[in-house]
Parts: C-alpha cells; sequence; structure tokens
C-alpha cells in the first residue's frame, strides 16, 4: 500500500454543478445544511458556505470511498475519517485536503500506524504495530519512512538504534528479555548473489546492513537519541573522533544473537511496502531480525557469551 496518493480520489468542485436539495442565502449561494449529487457520481451531504462546502460533512465517492469530518473552503481540513475502498482508513487530522497532524492508520491486513503526519506521510514520531507478529516500531519516521532513532520490539527481545532508508544503520544494541544486553553496529554490505545472478553482467548489488557485535553486558537505560559528538578542546589537540550516531530505519521480526564466534549475524532488513500506489503506504512487512538458531538463549550461556567475542 501506498503512503502518498490514497487521496488519488479526489472530490469534484461544486460550482453549483449537479443536482444539490438545500439552504441557499441571499445571493442564491448554497449556505446552509444541503445535499448534493455532483456531475461524477459522487453526493456529499452537510454544511455550506458561500457555495463551498465548509463545516461538518460527508462525501460518497461512487467507488465506495468516502470522508466523514470536517471542510473548510471545499477541503478536508480539521479532524475527519476517510475510508477507502479496500476498507483500510484513516482516523486524524486533516490540512489543505492532505493528513496532517495526528491521525491512525487502519490498514486492511490490520496493521496500525498511530503519530504524526506532515503533508500526507508519516512524519515525526509514530509507533506501527504489526498484527501478524505482535511487533511494533516505535520512533522517528521522514518522509513516510522509518528514519532516526527508534526502537523495534519483539515478543522475547528488542532492537535499539537508529535506521535509514528503511534498514537499521550504526551503533545500536539488541536487550534480551534473559536479562542481558549484545551491543554492535550494523554496517553495509554487498549482498550474497548466486551463480546464476553472477553471471547475469546486467546484474545489480543491493547494499544491506550486516550486524557485527561488539560485547554482552548487562541490562541499561536506554533513550531514544543517541549521544553527540563532543566539541573541540581549546588549543592545538588531535581531530575529533567521528559521531557514534547511525542512521537507521525498520522493520522487523527478529535477527537477534549472532554468531558470536565471529561477532556477526545475517543481515537485519526492514519491510518493503506493497505497492499499491491508491492505498496508504503503510504496510511495512517484516523481513530481518530473526534469531540465529546455532545461539541458544540461556542465562547459563552468558559466560561463554562473553568468552567467545
Amino acid at each position: 500500500m501506498s503512503d502518498l496518493g490514497s487521496e488519488e480520489l479526489e472530490e469534484e468542485g461544486e460550482n453549483d454543478l449537479g443536482e444539490y436539495e438545500g439552504e441557499r442565502n441571499e445571493v442564491g449561494e448554497r449556505h446552509g445544511h444541503g445535499k448534493a449529487r455532483l456531475p461524477n457520481g459522487d453526493t456529499y451531504e452537510g454544511n455550506y458556505e458561500h457555495g463551498k462546502r465548509h463545516g461538518q460533512g460527508v462525501y460518497k465517492f461512487k467507488n465506495g470511498a468516502r470522508y466523514i469530518g470536517e471542510y473548510v473552503n471545499n477541503k478536508k481540513h480539521g479532524h475527519g475519517t476517510f475510508i477507502y475502498p479496500d476498507g483500510s482508513r484513516y482516523e486524524g487530522e486533516w490540512a489543505d485536503d492532505q493528513r496532517h497532524g495526528y491521525g491512525i492508520y487502519y490498514y486492511v491486513n490490520n496493521d496500525t500506524y498511530t503519530g504524526e503526519w506532515f503533508a500526507h506521510q508519516r512524519h515525526g514520531q509514530g509507533t506501527y504495530f504489526y498484527a501478524e507478529t505482535g511487533s511494533k516500531y516505535i520512533g522517528t519516521w521522514v518522509n513516510g519512512q522509518q528514519e532516526g532513532a527508534a526502537e523495534l520490539i519483539h515478543l522475547n527481545h528488542r532492537y535499539q538504534g537508529k535506521f535509514l532508508n528503511k534498514n537499521p544503520i550504526g551503533p545500536g544494541k539488541y536487550v534480551f528479555d534473559i536479562g542481558c544486553e549484545q551491543h554492535g553496529e550494523y554496517r553495509l554490505t554487498d549482498m550474497e548473489r548466486g551463480e546464476e545472478e553472477e553471471e547475469e553482467e546486467t546484474t545489480m548489488m543491493t547494499v544491506v546492513p550486516k550486524w557485527k557485535a561488539t560485547k554482552i553486558t548487562e541490562l541499561s537505560l536506554w533513550t531514544p537519541t543517541l549521544p553527540e559528538e563532543q566539541p573541540p578542546t581549546d588549543g592545538p589537540g588531535p581531530e575529533e573522533a567521528p559521531g557514534t550516531e547511525g542512521g537507521g530505519e525498520l522493520s522487523e521480526e527478529g535477527q537477534a544473537l549472532a554468531d558470536v564466534s565471529e561477532g556477526e549475524t545475517d543481515s537485519m532488513r526492514p519491510g518493503e511496502d506493497d505497492g499499491d500506489g491508491s492505498r496508504e503506504e503503510g504496510r511495512e512487512n517484516f523481513r530481518y531480525d530473526t534469531i540465529d538458531q546455532d545461539v541458544v538463549l540461556d542465562p547459563r550461556d552468558k559466560g561463554r557469551w562473553r568468552s567467545d567475542l
């Protein structure tokens, strides 16, 4: 599903077109409460002001979609609910005909996004809940994508770090319910290709993040922002080391502990959108963060983990 373009169902402007039954002002404009059937087959029932939809109203598209909420000068503005033809819906704030402010999107697969919107896209702080697995992403979004500091929570462990372009990247840590944390970082690597792919010269390499573990510790407090670089000291001295912030992005069910003897796990890759451009870009799919089955999550093994690192 696509976050952009879900309002490709444009409402027809009225300008006294179509059939109208309702109140008018002294100059004959639609003003007050009324019902209209527009030339394209859509209908509107609600308040008007000087010939334009203004105030509470219900707009029904001939394809089954509908909007119930507030209007200002013929545009969705204020609080409203938009129900799409596939049954998904958005409930929240609107501005200038776009999802803007705080709102909740309910997807057809029962996933939900709850949080901030900007210019029709998920942008700011938000939580995406994956109904199938019970996992959820809590953190920052930029232009519809999971990006920035965030926490990806699964049934018995969670990942805390940063995301970029829907992938975890840079420093972060896995927190396990058995009472320990695995620290490390995600590094970009070329995805392995099969023999057939290698024979094709036109095959493009896909860069994916790969987890590199560095240490295991006891549990500690995590905040949704990573330390900033320290300011340079006065006088001559060594150059400031680069900051530990990594950019990053999200998704899915989880690859957690790696083969600690080497300190690496397979790449943790976030989900990809379904690509239904006529609906909400929302539905995210889990594609990474699966626990390496060679590692046994048992508190008795913590000493072994340390010695192997």
